[in-house]
């Protein structure tokens, strides 16, 4: 069936989420239960930088425990692998019922643990949450395989009478890691689509934002069915890796400049600059480099850094305090290193994790702020003169997630996307993701596809089943 292991942080005695307490159990095997070591760890508002609760940790015998629910659920002739696959889409469409239900409880937990602003939460994180679930429940009865002609006259290896088709099975027990930045959402992208196959799942929810997979917890037992989450380590015959990326933004003259300006900020500062996609190398031609650097300048004063509850709140805190001295030390790289410090570089000086929205001018390939991926606000902007010079400076890197580039000239965007190497490439616009699209990495930015038809391959295997019958006909 489904699994889940994970810490509950239910605050005791009726306390108000943001009280400091721990509720001692963790989830597995469709209950609530005690970890064996009785460790816990704090979760942190990095707003304020005060703790919300504590949660306990599922060790290694806890992990044990949870990947062998996973197995005895994945045991042949058990409930889970005998219900109809319109079944698992239904369970993943109820949940998906029960996620819009707790929408607003949702963004709340999720903004309070990762310091986004609530909106994007509930507007952003929170709908691809819900489209996601659909997505994949319309999928679980549509994964099938197909049958094969085979024993062609004169051939020596399959000659006689047969009958041949394939079977996509589910792999077994899923081992998946969720990041902090988009908890929930990635929450989703993994489970959906593995359980819509009809494996079980062992998740690691990150440590900084464990919140909202513990309250997934709780919608999914109340789905009334079985699931696992396991905060732990499984010994995998089979990866798919997301592993971030230093996206190029190109920006040719002939463009729209105010969209373009616009376009290259959210792309850029949107979720605190912690986004895997940021397209924070920023490539602006030559002739309209200066006009850019100056309006995108006045984009960033503008923006709003506050409280994630404040509706007016465009930016809010990073992550926690390990993350904020990292991008401060890297804006302090690219100062040293002759880059031109247009705007903020600091913290903001009050209680949290917060840091002024920073753009840096006159930035060259070699320096740590155009290598390094910063996962912060932090804009660097390039300047190049010639289509082949850009494209050739885009790929000189390790990574290759994502690329966008912006032209009216339909040529130079057909040129541009196809040259590129990157899983994705978005001509004018940016961050355009979606439930139906495969999303993923060349190089060192991952391996294998998730979302779309593609993300259903990597929880599946392909299987060729060929019977001896006494007569064949067409």
């Amino acid at each position: 069936m489904w699994v889940v292991t994970v810490a509950q942080p239910k605050l005791q005695n009726g306390a108000e989420l943001g009280e400091k307490n721990v509720f001692p159990v963790i989830f597995i095997n469709n209950e609530w239960q005690n970890s064996e070591s009785g460790k816990i760890f704090p979760v942190y508002n990095p707003a304020t930088g005060e703790q919300i609760c504590e949660v306990q940790e599922a060790d290694k015998p806890d992990t044990d425990k949870a990947v062998r629910a996973a197995r005895l659920a994945f045991s042949l002739g058990s409930v889970w692998r005998r219900m109809d696959a319109s079944e698992r889409g239904r369970l993943l469409d109820k949940l998906a019922d029960l996620v819009e239900r707790d929408r607003a409880l949702l963004a709340t937990m999720e903004s309070l643990n990762s310091g986004k602003p609530f909106l994007q939460a509930f507007y952003v994180d929170l709908q691809g949450v819900i489209k996601t679930l659909r997505y994949y429940a319309g999928w679980a009865d549509k994964i099938h395989g197909m049958t094969i002609p085979v024993g062609s006259a004169g051939s020596s290896i399959s000659d006689g009478d047969y009958f041949t088709f394939t079977r996509h099975e589910p792999i077994g027990v899923c081992g998946q890691i969720i990041p902090w930045n988009f908890p929930l959402l990635m929450f989703a992208w993994k489970i959906a689509p593995a359980l819509c196959c009809g494996n079980t799942v062992v998740i690691k929810p990150a440590e900084q934002t464990p919140l909202t997979a513990l309250h997934m917890g709780a919608l999914i037992k109340e789905v009334g069915k079985l699931i696992q989450e396991a905060a732990g380590r499984s010994n995998l015959k089979r990866v798919t890796l997301e592993l971030g990326g230093k996206s190029p933004n190109i920006i040719f003259a002939d463009a729209d400049l105010d969209y373009a300006v616009e376009q290259a900020h959210q792309g850029v500062f949107f979720n605190q600059g912690q986004c895997c996609t940021a397209g924070s190398r920023i490539y602006v031609e030559e002739s309209i480099y200066e006009e850019f650097v100056r309006r995108s300048v006045e984009r960033a004063k503008r923006r709003v850094v506050g409280s994630p509850f404040d509706p007016t709140t465009e930016q809010g805190p990073q992550i926690d305090k390990k993350q904020y001295n990292k991008i401060l030390e890297l804006i302090q790289s690219g100062v040293a290193e002759g880059a031109r410090l247009e705007c903020g570089g600091k913290g903001l000086g009050r209680k949290g994790f917060f840091i002024e929205p920073t753009v840096f001018s006159n930035v060259t390939d070699d320096m740590r702020i155009a290598k390094e991926e910063i996962f912060g606000p932090v804009q660097e902007i390039l300047r190049f003169k010639t289509m082949d010079e850009v494209i050739e400076r885009a790929n000189n890197s390790d990574f290759g997630l994502v690329a966008a580039v912006f032209t009216n000239d339909i040529n130079k965007a057909l040129t541009v996307s196809s040259a590129m190497q990157a899983g994705t490439v978005w001509i004018n616009c940016y961050n355009a993701l979606n439930a139906q699209s495969p999303f993923g990495g060349f190089k060192m930015s991952g391996n294998g596809r998730e979302m779309g038809e593609c993300g259903l391959r990597e929880y599946s295997e392909v299987k060729t089943v060929t019977i001896k019958i006494p007569q064949k006909n067409s």
